[in-house]
């Protein structure tokens, strides 16, 4: 295998809005602190900015000040830049107007063992994918809900049990 590709890890990517154009860079120690105990690698990091007619602006982090890239600025001589122009424009057709957006790929350094074992073993990665954390939050609390009528039918059914009926 090429050499630094045998502990490669799966790659993804993320759209963090910012409506109104808020974003300040508070994210930054966030990331930093993944990057920083090898989690993950930041391979590319794009902003976006959308202004109220849709007309797109998007840099990297060589182009924002250090109030928008805050503690990112380090990893940028380490960015490989994976995101084309058309990327971005298709990725920014999801940025509301008068909105400003984060578009950060990075690989996940932490699964890079297992993907070699699977690759040494013959193995391959033949899909993954990844559930949104709205989506995940609704799921719970629909669970949730579902617990609750469940648990209110069990004591009604037990209640009528006792009182004979």
């Amino acid at each position: 295998m090429t050499p630094g590709v045998d502990l490669l890890g799966p790659v993804d990517w993320i759209l963090v809005e910012f409506p109104g154009n808020r974003f300040n860079g508070e994210i930054a120690p966030a990331v930093a602190d993944l990057v920083d105990n090898g989690i993950v690698r930041v391979l590319d990091l794009v902003m976006i900015r959308k202004d109220d007619d849709g007309l797109v602006e998007a840099g990297e982090i060589a182009d924002l000040g250090d109030g928008e890239v805050g503690q990112l600025r380090p990893y940028e001589t380490q960015l490989a830049m994976l995101l084309s122009e058309n990327d971005v424009a298709a990725i920014a057709e999801a940025v509301e107007p008068s909105s400003s957006a984060a578009v950060l790929v990075w690989e996940n350094c932490w699964a890079a063992p297992f993907e070699a074992a699977v690759r040494q073993c013959g193995g391959q990665i033949v899909a993954s994918g990844q559930i949104p954390t709205q989506a995940l939050l609704a799921a719970l609390e629909e669970d949730s809900h579902t617990l609750e009528e469940d648990s209110h039918t069990l004591e009604e059914d037990s209640h009528r049990e006792r009182a004979g009926g």
